[in-house]
């Protein structure tokens, strides 16, 4: 192998960082290794039933277009394969029944497969020409070495892929409320800096509401946890139908709720908000609740519902004064 190839495969590996640009690389040193009209990379269905064209790349007439998608076992790929004849110039003569050979004129065709490192087939780097070629040791050396190199980024994007789906559940994880699959503390206090930052930009009240469920222990002991745990869940289920797609909405302790949203522009008009949102959200979780062995006519949950305006007033001082009205309104309903 040549200096000049192998300065070109180092530079191709530390420049491309996904496997299309590498393989558009790495078929264009094949096709001046082997001097074929077209060389390509496929991909086979984990099922065996199709053979995709994935990359390809056409310096003269043949032309293999990338997106064909062929039965794989009509494939002069898979024959070669089943026969062990990664190379042959007398495509006619040897598979002369072969319709994709004769519809796309190869005369020369040669390929190896590319098998990931537990031994399973992902498909096939190849090249071909409608003229008779010769192919040299040093050719077919370049071929497996560039099925190699391919395999190995394919492994590398799935493992990136898969590492980058494990880190999302981690996240998903962390932010999630086991019991009620709403977004729990973490997640609120993360959230409420975004919505104070742009009601700010539109010059918007925020709307803050702290729910507190009265009478929660009293489930518990009355019914047992178990059913405490349902009911929690319920609330969970009610609060998610009834707030709006742009509301904050989290579990922060036990049973306790925060829901949050921009308001009005108007100072009136916010106030009145406040008011409003602190109505919907008691309708929302008062009544009966359906459980799976009992109903449960509940008396609803004191709220503190404040609107606060978010040039002068921070999301852990909003927390503080919806935390205070909503002690306001359990005093309140106990009297």
């Amino acid at each position: 192998m040549s200096d000049n190839l192998i300065e070109r495969i180092s530079s191709a590996l530390e420049s491309e960082y996904t496997l299309e640009g590498l393989v558009r690389q790495l078929l264009e040193m094949l096709e001046l290794v082997t001097n074929m009209e077209s060389t390509y990379l496929t991909r086979v269905e984990p099922d065996g039933s199709q053979q995709h064209i994935l990359f390809s790349r056409n310096s003269r007439h043949m032309q293999i277009p990338e997106g064909l998608s062929v039965p794989w076992g009509d494939t002069l790929c898979k024959r070669a394969l089943d026969e062990g004849r990664r190379y042959t110039c007398d495509v006619a003569g040897i598979w002369g029944d072969s319709e994709a050979a004769k519809a796309l004129g190869i005369t020369t065709y040669v390929s190896t497969p590319v098998r990931l490192a537990d031994g399973s087939l992902y498909g096939t780097l190849c090249a071909a020409s409608s003229e008779q070629r010769e192919l040299s040791e040093r050719s077919e050396q370049v071929l497996q070495l560039f099925a190699q190199l391919i395999a190995q980024q394919i492994q590398n994007e799935q493992l990136m892929k898969k590492l980058q789906q494990a880190n999302a559940a981690l996240t998903t994880s962390s932010y999630t409320d086991d019991l009620t699959g709403l977004p729990n503390r973490r997640a609120v206090f993360d959230q409420l800096p975004q919505l104070f930052t742009r009601a700010k930009l539109d010059a918007r009240y925020v709307l803050v509401a702290f729910a507190d469920l009265d009478d929660f222990k009293q489930i518990n002991d009355v019914y047992g946890h178990d059913a405490g745990d349902e009911f929690l869940c319920a609330v969970g289920e009610r609060l998610k139908a009834g707030v709006r797609y742009d509301e904050i909405l989290g579990r922060v302790g036990g049973d306790e709720f925060i829901v949050a949203g921009a308001g009005p522009t108007d100072y009136a008009d916010a106030q009145d908000a406040a008011r409003a949102f602190k109505t919907r959200l008691a309708s929302l979780l008062t009544g009966d609740y359906k459980l799976h062995s009992l109903t449960i006519k509940y008396g609803g949950p004191s709220i503190g519902a404040v609107a606060v305006n978010p040039g002068d007033v921070s999301p852990d001082m909003a927390l503080r004064a919806a935390d205070e009205a909503m002690y306001q309104d359990k005093k309140t309903r106990r009297r």
